[in-house]
């Protein structure tokens, strides 16, 4: 990490910096606010708040990006609750433990980077789930619930959509897991889960899942049309499903989703080129199909 060491007891500044060097990190020591305002970035900034007579919060706002740590002589609003507010992350009480200042910063580097990781997974499944027009799942529904669909897709987005406007999270199972049973049974009475592949199982196993969910917060999906099960049930069919499952589908089955998903996206003559057909033929096909050229 690039660190900044803002610090006028230059003595206390320096022997941070060794410290941290001496386990790979690269640090700059700056003795004033001015200093601390140059235009470069930083992985992290230690900020000492008591620099007499400086105020210290343009630093703050200035490497607000960066992790911000807190060296404090002693706790009260000024040093510790209004700096955070302001956009700092945490505070050390001096004097203090090198090894704390590590482990301060390698937490809040984890924190950090598992942040960045979060908001990109969700930016990604709200990308990939925005072409599934849904209804929301019923809140008052009672749970277990069973998803019978054509489309694992669909079905996923409708598990994303309900634990992001309840705000909470869940825990996903896939039944074709060796210990898929255990992390069933060990979920508390409280976790939602969301669980797959049923249909890969015999009827004997069925069961089993069946008795470990009840009375669990549970959602259940199967891709067989023929599931039955005494809980509550949802049904989620589209035509637009293709290879979802590893299934081939037929030739007529293909060209249909090709051209009900693709026909906004290119003109009549390249989707045609694309399908190995003439522009006749494509004609032809939506008239088959029942499909209307949206506008």
């Amino acid at each position: 990490m690039k660190i900044l060491i803002v610090e006028n007891e230059i003595y206390l500044a320096q022997s941070i910096a060794s410290k941290l060097m001496e386990i790979g990190h690269l640090c700059e020591i700056a003795t004033s606010i001015k200093d601390a305002l140059k235009d470069e970035k930083y992985d992290a900034v230690l900020l000492s708040t008591n620099i007499s007579g400086q105020n210290f919060y343009p630093v703050i706002e200035k490497h607000r990006s960066s992790i911000i740590i807190l060296m404090i002589s002693y706790i009260s609003n000024d040093t510790v609750t209004n700096p955070i507010k302001a956009g700092a992350c945490d505070y050390i009480q001096k004097p203090f433990m090198i090894e704390e200042l590590i482990r301060k910063l390698q937490h809040l580097s984890d924190f950090k980077n598992l942040k960045k990781e979060n908001e990109t997974y969700k930016e990604y499944v709200k990308n990939l789930f925005s072409s599934a027009n849904l209804e929301p799942l019923d809140k008052k529904t009672k749970f277990p619930i069973l998803i019978k669909t054509n489309f694992q897709k669909h079905a996923d987005a409708l598990v994303f959509n309900y634990v992001q406007s309840q705000n909470e999270t869940f825990t996903f199972i896939s039944l074709t897991q060796t210990n898929a049973l255990e992390k069933i049974a060990r979920a508390g009475s409280e976790e939602l889960l969301y669980i797959i592949d049923l249909q890969n199982l015999k009827k004997s196993e069925k069961l089993k899942v069946y008795n470990i969910l009840e009375g669990k917060r549970a959602i259940i999906c199967s891709t067989d049309p023929n599931e039955e099960s005494d809980f509550s049930k949802i049904e989620i069919n589209t035509d637009s499903k293709i290879l979802d499952q590893g299934d081939i589908l037929c030739i007529d089955d293909y060209v249909k989703y090709v051209i009900c998903n693709f026909q906004n996206k290119f003109p009549d003559t390249e989707l045609s080129k694309k399908l190995g057909i003439s522009r006749k033929s494509l004609w032809e096909k939506r008239k088959k199909y029942g499909i209307n050229k949206k506008k």
